[in-house]
């Protein structure tokens, strides 16, 4: 852990075309959701740095918390070796929770309550989703696990249910779900 006093969360994704990065101490809280195409490499460790500078904070954290797919195979690897080389680094948690919980926002950033569809396209009419109920912006429980579907199929699943699809994953979302129940042995999906 580091010595700051207070306690320092970062949590990144780099799962789908955007680049999502989250970070909260007490009393505050920032993110940033970009979209970079298959960039994340190329953009993730100075997105993390600029996100602690506009913070006025160090750049180390206590606990990491990463968006672990699904996702492209490189873009969902290069978020966990970033995520596992600052851990080992800083001495922080690295817990892993399921990309699709960080769009259980809506697309306008309202917090649903309540059960709530969301997915990825995952290609040639399918898409990666999951059906889970919400409370306080916090996935509470998992109604559908997250699978591969074809689409028509899980829009079936989700029908009358508000379903966020293809939308950027929200940072702080992620965050919090780490927070709240991620886990230290996770392990990586891929569409």
């Amino acid at each position: 852990m580091s010595g700051s006093a207070a306690p320092v969360t970062l949590a990144l994704d780099t799962a789908t075309p955007f680049l999502t990065l989250a970070l909260a101490w007490p009393g505050g809280g920032v993110q940033s959701s970009e979209e970079v195409g298959r960039a994340h490499a190329e953009r993730l460790a100075d997105a993390a740095r600029t996100l602690f500078d506009g913070a006025g904070l160090p750049f180390r954290a206590d606990r990491i918390v990463i968006g672990t797919g699904p996702g492209s195979y490189t873009g969902v690897r290069v978020g966990a070796s970033y995520a596992l080389g600052l851990g080992r680094a800083w001495g922080a948690e690295v817990l892993g929770v399921p990309t699709l919980e960080a769009l259980v926002r809506g697309p306008e950033g309202t917090v649903p309550e309540g059960e709530v569809a969301v997915s990825l396209d995952a290609r040639r009419g399918n898409v990666y989703g999951a059906v889970y109920e919400v409370r306080g912006g916090v996935v509470k429980r998992v109604v559908h696990a997250p699978e591969k579907r074809p689409l028509e199929e899980f829009e079936a699943l989700a029908a009358g249910l508000p379903h966020h699809r293809d939308v950027p994953p929200d940072g702080l979302a992620l965050l919090r779900a780490g927070l709240a129940h991620g886990t230290g042995t996770w392990a990586l999906a891929y569409l």
